[in-house]
């Protein structure tokens, strides 16, 4: 007569035992690696996300340096060239804009630190492409209101481009070191801003004081 203790742990029960203790224990492994897995996979696109952004807003931002006017008389010839029928505005953000496009669906799955920068960037090529649009609507029947946008046009793009230099600044130190390399980033820049604010904020009080004392000696505004 069989022991009924030593069936019960038949050679397959044992190992239907083993099996499932091993299965157990190797759930929250498996689960571990998957997720390591997943976080890598999303690191390498994130960062290839930063790498194309980057690769775009450089080619604006060259192609705007080249066009942008070098100073006051060459700000006057453009307007000139546009009132004389030279309606050619080739902007940077003719430029193509493929991969903010290819990507804006996922933008968000870049670091917090990069999104304003490149955001505020592509939304002010946006807007300046709208502004463009409307100078050459106007250009036909309201000359001077035109020329009145385009100047303002022109000081816009010196906006797109202090904002892209930005854009790529805050992603290369990304790219390079994370979150730490932005913050150190963000701490030098905001230390250039204030030596800056420093230095032109006594010439700029002595030109506002003079305004108010010629104001003050002339109250009818002669």
């Amino acid at each position: 007569m069989s022991d009924p203790a030593a069936s019960s742990f038949s050679p397959p029960v044992v190992a239907a035992l083993v099996a499932a203790a091993v299965a157990v224990l190797a759930w929250p492994v498996n689960d571990w690696l998957n997720r390591r897995r997943a976080r890598a996979l999303r690191a390498e696109r994130v960062a290839d996300v930063q790498r194309a952004l980057l690769a775009e807003i450089r080619a604006h931002v060259a192609t705007l340096e080249k066009q942008r006017p070098r100073d006051e008389a060459a700000r006057e010839a453009a307007a000139t060239k546009l009132t004389m029928g030279d309606h050619t505005l080739t902007p940077p953000h003719d430029a193509n804009e493929r991969i903010f496009c290819a990507i804006m669906a996922e933008v968000h799955i870049l670091p917090g630190w990069a999104i304003d920068p490149v955001v505020r960037y592509y939304g002010l090529l946006a807007a300046q492409r709208a502004l463009a649009q409307d100078i050459r609507a106007h250009l036909a029947d309201r000359p001077d209101s035109a020329i009145s946008m385009f100047q303002h046009y022109l000081t816009r793009n010196d906006e797109i481009l202090r904002t892209g230099r930005e854009a790529m600044l805050i992603l290369t130190a990304s790219l390079e070191g994370g979150m730490d390399a932005v913050a150190a980033l963000k701490a030098a820049l905001e230390k250039q801003e204030n030596a800056r604010i420093l230095g032109t904020l006594p010439g700029e009080l002595d030109q506002l004081r003079a305004g108010l004392s010629k104001r003050s000696s002339n109250p009818r505004g002669r």
